[in-house]
Protein backbone atom coordinates (compact mmCIF):
# COMPACT_ATOMS: atom_id res chain seq x y z
CA UNK A 1 0.00 0.00 0.00
CA UNK A 2 1.27 3.48 -0.89
CA UNK A 3 2.34 5.71 2.03
CA UNK A 4 2.26 9.30 0.75
CA UNK A 5 4.63 10.91 3.26
CA UNK A 6 7.60 9.15 1.64
CA UNK A 7 8.16 9.14 -2.12
CA UNK A 8 10.41 6.62 -3.83
CA UNK A 9 11.79 8.18 -7.02
CA UNK A 10 13.01 5.76 -9.68
CA UNK A 11 14.72 6.97 -12.88
CA UNK A 12 14.16 4.42 -15.63
CA UNK A 13 15.35 3.95 -19.20
CA UNK A 14 14.40 0.65 -20.84
CA UNK A 15 14.06 -1.24 -17.56
CA UNK A 16 11.06 -3.41 -18.51
CA UNK A 17 12.75 -6.55 -17.19
CA UNK A 18 13.17 -5.32 -13.62
CA UNK A 19 10.95 -2.29 -13.00
CA UNK A 20 7.80 -4.19 -12.00
CA UNK A 21 9.51 -6.15 -9.23
CA UNK A 22 11.30 -3.08 -7.87
CA UNK A 23 8.01 -1.17 -7.69
CA UNK A 24 6.18 -4.08 -6.07
CA UNK A 25 8.72 -4.12 -3.24
CA UNK A 26 9.10 -0.34 -2.97
CA UNK A 27 5.37 0.30 -2.58
CA UNK A 28 5.48 -1.28 0.87
CA UNK A 29 7.39 1.76 2.06
CA UNK A 30 6.10 4.78 0.14
CA UNK A 31 4.48 6.17 -2.99
CA UNK A 32 6.50 5.29 -6.07
CA UNK A 33 7.28 7.85 -8.77
CA UNK A 34 8.89 6.44 -11.91
CA UNK A 35 10.38 8.83 -14.45
CA UNK A 36 10.36 7.04 -17.79
CA UNK A 37 13.22 8.77 -19.60
CA UNK A 38 12.28 8.01 -23.19
CA UNK A 39 12.05 4.22 -22.90
CA UNK A 40 11.13 2.22 -25.99
CA UNK A 41 10.45 -1.13 -24.30
CA UNK A 42 7.22 -0.33 -22.43
CA UNK A 43 8.90 0.49 -19.12
CA UNK A 44 6.37 3.24 -18.36
CA UNK A 45 3.36 1.04 -19.04
CA UNK A 46 4.73 -1.71 -16.81
CA UNK A 47 5.48 0.81 -14.06
CA UNK A 48 1.98 2.26 -14.23
CA UNK A 49 0.41 -1.21 -14.12
CA UNK A 50 2.53 -2.01 -11.05
CA UNK A 51 1.08 0.99 -9.22
CA UNK A 52 3.64 3.73 -9.77
CA UNK A 53 2.93 7.34 -10.67
CA UNK A 54 4.72 7.74 -14.01
CA UNK A 55 6.34 10.90 -15.32
CA UNK A 56 7.07 10.43 -19.02
CA UNK A 57 9.86 11.97 -21.11
CA UNK A 58 9.26 11.44 -24.81
CA UNK A 59 13.01 11.71 -25.43
CA UNK A 60 15.98 10.93 -23.22
CA UNK A 61 16.79 13.83 -20.88
CA UNK A 62 19.53 12.21 -18.79
CA UNK A 63 19.96 11.05 -15.23
CA UNK A 64 20.01 14.38 -13.39
CA UNK A 65 16.97 15.86 -15.16
CA UNK A 66 15.11 12.61 -14.61
CA UNK A 67 15.77 12.70 -10.88
CA UNK A 68 14.85 16.37 -10.71
CA UNK A 69 11.52 15.78 -12.43
CA UNK A 70 10.71 12.81 -10.18
CA UNK A 71 11.52 14.74 -7.02
CA UNK A 72 9.59 17.77 -8.24
CA UNK A 73 6.53 15.60 -8.87
CA UNK A 74 6.85 14.08 -5.39
CA UNK A 75 7.19 17.48 -3.71
CA UNK A 76 4.21 18.82 -5.65
CA UNK A 77 2.19 15.80 -4.51
CA UNK A 78 2.97 16.65 -0.88
CA UNK A 79 5.70 14.14 -0.01
CA UNK A 80 7.61 14.96 3.14
CA UNK A 81 10.73 13.13 1.95
CA UNK A 82 12.07 11.31 -1.10
CA UNK A 83 14.40 8.37 -1.62
CA UNK A 84 16.11 7.80 -4.97
CA UNK A 85 16.63 4.20 -6.03
CA UNK A 86 17.72 2.60 -9.29
CA UNK A 87 15.37 0.58 -11.47
CA UNK A 88 17.77 -2.24 -12.34
CA UNK A 89 18.00 -3.88 -8.92
CA UNK A 90 21.32 -2.34 -7.88
CA UNK A 91 19.69 -1.23 -4.63
CA UNK A 92 17.72 -3.61 -2.43
CA UNK A 93 14.21 -2.12 -1.99
CA UNK A 94 13.96 -3.67 1.46
CA UNK A 95 16.44 -1.01 2.60
CA UNK A 96 13.66 1.51 2.16
CA UNK A 97 12.35 0.51 5.58
CA UNK A 98 15.53 1.92 7.14
CA UNK A 99 15.37 5.06 5.02
CA UNK A 100 11.74 5.57 6.10
CA UNK A 101 12.61 5.16 9.77
CA UNK A 102 15.44 7.67 9.60
CA UNK A 103 13.77 10.26 7.36
CA UNK A 104 10.22 10.10 8.75
CA UNK A 105 10.31 8.60 12.24
CA UNK A 106 13.65 10.06 13.36
CA UNK A 107 13.33 13.23 11.25
CA UNK A 108 16.87 13.09 9.85
CA UNK A 109 16.85 15.39 6.79
CA UNK A 110 19.50 13.63 4.69
CA UNK A 111 20.27 9.90 4.53
CA UNK A 112 23.09 8.67 2.30
CA UNK A 113 23.69 5.13 1.10
CA UNK A 114 27.18 3.64 1.22
CA UNK A 115 28.01 0.76 -1.11
CA UNK A 116 30.31 -2.05 0.07
CA UNK A 117 32.69 -1.41 -2.85
CA UNK A 118 33.23 1.09 -5.67
CA UNK A 119 33.22 -0.55 -9.09
CA UNK A 120 35.65 1.93 -10.68
CA UNK A 121 38.95 3.41 -9.49
CA UNK A 122 37.85 6.94 -10.44
CA UNK A 123 34.86 6.62 -8.09
CA UNK A 124 37.13 5.50 -5.27
CA UNK A 125 39.46 8.45 -5.73
CA UNK A 126 36.65 10.98 -6.05
CA UNK A 127 34.97 9.44 -3.02
CA UNK A 128 38.06 10.01 -0.91
CA UNK A 129 37.99 13.69 -1.81
CA UNK A 130 34.29 14.03 -0.97
CA UNK A 131 34.96 12.33 2.37
CA UNK A 132 37.82 14.74 3.12
CA UNK A 133 35.79 17.84 2.20
CA UNK A 134 32.32 16.93 3.46
CA UNK A 135 32.50 13.72 5.48
CA UNK A 136 30.54 11.75 2.86
CA UNK A 137 31.72 8.17 2.41
CA UNK A 138 30.06 7.45 -0.95
CA UNK A 139 28.73 10.58 -2.64
CA UNK A 140 28.11 8.69 -5.89
CA UNK A 141 25.79 6.04 -4.44
CA UNK A 142 22.44 6.46 -6.18
CA UNK A 143 20.37 5.52 -3.13
CA UNK A 144 19.90 8.66 -1.05
CA UNK A 145 17.07 10.14 1.00
CA UNK A 146 16.15 13.81 1.31
CA UNK A 147 13.58 15.86 3.12
CA UNK A 148 11.50 17.80 0.61
CA UNK A 149 12.63 21.04 2.23
CA UNK A 150 16.21 20.38 1.11
CA UNK A 151 15.00 20.15 -2.49
CA UNK A 152 13.15 23.45 -2.10
CA UNK A 153 16.14 25.19 -0.52
CA UNK A 154 18.40 24.06 -3.35
CA UNK A 155 15.98 25.23 -6.03
CA UNK A 156 15.90 21.72 -7.48
CA UNK A 157 17.89 18.53 -7.55
CA UNK A 158 20.83 19.34 -9.78
CA UNK A 159 22.09 22.30 -11.79
CA UNK A 160 25.48 21.05 -13.02
CA UNK A 161 24.95 17.37 -13.99
CA UNK A 162 26.84 16.11 -10.96
CA UNK A 163 25.53 12.51 -11.02
CA UNK A 164 23.30 12.98 -8.02
CA UNK A 165 25.88 14.62 -5.75
CA UNK A 166 24.80 18.26 -5.81
CA UNK A 167 21.73 18.22 -3.58
CA UNK A 168 23.47 16.21 -0.87
CA UNK A 169 26.62 18.34 -0.86
CA UNK A 170 24.79 21.67 -1.00
CA UNK A 171 22.51 20.56 1.83
CA UNK A 172 25.53 19.67 3.99
CA UNK A 173 27.09 23.04 3.16
CA UNK A 174 23.93 24.70 4.43
CA UNK A 175 24.32 22.82 7.71
CA UNK A 176 22.03 19.84 7.22
CA UNK A 177 22.47 16.90 9.55
CA UNK A 178 22.90 13.58 7.78
CA UNK A 179 23.25 9.88 8.41
CA UNK A 180 25.01 7.22 6.34
CA UNK A 181 23.83 3.62 6.04
CA UNK A 182 25.22 0.61 4.16
CA UNK A 183 23.31 -0.40 1.03
CA UNK A 184 23.45 -3.65 -0.89
CA UNK A 185 22.09 -5.02 -4.12
CA UNK A 186 23.11 -6.23 -7.56
CA UNK A 187 25.92 -4.61 -9.51
CA UNK A 188 24.85 -2.08 -12.13
CA UNK A 189 23.97 -3.60 -15.49
CA UNK A 190 24.20 -0.40 -17.57
CA UNK A 191 27.07 1.87 -18.52
CA UNK A 192 28.60 3.97 -15.70
CA UNK A 193 27.39 7.52 -15.30
CA UNK A 194 30.40 8.86 -13.47
CA UNK A 195 32.72 9.44 -16.40
CA UNK A 196 30.26 11.90 -17.91
CA UNK A 197 30.42 14.23 -14.92
CA UNK A 198 33.99 14.39 -13.67
CA UNK A 199 34.30 18.14 -14.21
CA UNK A 200 30.95 18.81 -12.56
CA UNK A 201 31.97 16.82 -9.48
CA UNK A 202 35.27 18.69 -9.27
CA UNK A 203 33.32 21.97 -9.32
CA UNK A 204 31.05 20.67 -6.55
CA UNK A 205 34.05 19.65 -4.42
CA UNK A 206 35.69 23.03 -4.98
CA UNK A 207 32.52 24.84 -3.96
CA UNK A 208 32.14 26.63 -7.29
CA UNK A 209 29.04 24.75 -8.51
Amino acid sequence: MDRPDLAIVIPALNEARTIGRVIEMARNHGTVFVVDDGSTDGTGDIARAAGAIVVRHDTNHGYETTLHDGCAAAVEAGARAMVTIDADGEHDPELLATFRRLLIDENIPLVLGVRPARPRIAETLMGLIFRWRYGISDALCGMKGYHAELFRQNGGFDHVKGVGTELAVQSIRRGSAFREIPVTGARRADRPRFGKALQANIRIIQGTA
